[in-house]
């Protein structure tokens, strides 16, 4: 049978990818507040920001299901070629 699958990721890249995200949400957010507009229109840049940060992490999900779903299927399909290939005998003939 195929080995378990690995994490391509690595902790280094995971705490850069979560630092990145949280700089950036930060920065924009305070951004956002000390903008000099009237603050109908910051709020309404606000929610377009949460709007933003919400559908990203619905799409991430999604991306991820999906691979998800074909390294699945790709396991299964391996496992039955597997097994088909253990179970043949390349000497045997049929009808004789």
């Amino acid at each position: 049978m195929s080995a378990p699958m690995q994490s391509r990721t690595t902790a280094a890249y995971y705490v850069q990818a979560v630092l990145s995200f949280a700089l950036s949400a930060a920065a924009l957010g305070a951004g956002i507040a000390y903008l000099p507009v009237e603050p109908w229109t910051r709020a309404f840049l606000a929610v377009g920001l949460l709007w933003t940060i919400t559908s990203a992490f619905t799409l991430a999900k999604v991306v991820r299901d999906r691979q998800d779903t074909t390294e699945l299927v790709t396991r299964v399909d391996q496992a039955r070629l597997d097994k088909l290939l253990s179970e043949h005998d390349p000497f045997k003939v049929e009808g004789i």
